[in-house]
């Protein structure tokens, strides 16, 4: 892959010291639960003791086609809420969308990032060498589910229930459901 490797082309077997050795994403069994409130998922992170969150942009932090104003004080709200869960050291905002905030907002000891266009679940590359263990946090099993199991982060589905969402992320997301089984096994539903 362009602009980083892909974790098959890693090798399957090295040193034994899992410090020195490279990362395979089937080190970790990801992990699955289904969240349906917003307010529930700092809680449900802190439990995991994630030191990165990696959260998918619509709707999380601004519903689909919303206005900069709505994503801009989204950013900084969801930020708010996750800034004081312990050991918490990076939140990567993602999106596969081109939008992007006017100001990425910040938060004392943590590192924020924000990528558009971000090609979920194909690309891995920015997220790899963020710190250990990870949780992507998103509506879609197909970007976010799959991007979660590449990099064995626990998924943390977002399935609030909203009015007029559009046809291709409510069609995405039924289609998705099927492959949770598949993706993770023994899988917790809320």
């Amino acid at each position: 892959m362009p602009g980083g490797a892909d974790c098959r082309a890693r090798p399957r077997h090295g040193p034994a010291d899992p410090a020195t050795r490279p990362y395979l994403a089937t080190d970790v069994m990801s992990g699955y639960e289904r969240v349906l409130e917003r307010r529930d998922l700092p809680r449900r992170v802190a439990e995991r003791a994630a030191k990165t969150i990696v959260a998918d942009v619509e709707p999380l932090v601004a519903f689909w086609d919303t206005s900069q104003e709505s994503l801009d004080e989204g950013l900084a709200t969801v930020l708010g809420q996750v800034a004081a869960i312990p050991g918490l050291e990076v939140v990567c905002f993602a999106t596969n969308s081109a939008r992007c905030p006017r100001v990425i907002p910040a938060a004392p000891g943590i590192r924020v990032m924000y990528l558009s266009s971000a090609r979920k679940p194909l690309r891995i590359a920015p997220y790899q060498d963020l710190p250990r263990p990870g949780i992507v946090i998103g509506d879609q099993v197909a970007t976010d589910g799959v991007l979660a199991r590449r990099l064995g982060y626990t998924f943390l589905q977002y399935t609030p229930c909203l009015e007029g969402v559009p046809a291709g992320p409510r069609l995405l997301q039924r289609c998705g459901e099927f492959a949770v089984p598949f993706l993770f096994k023994g899988s917790r539903r809320s």
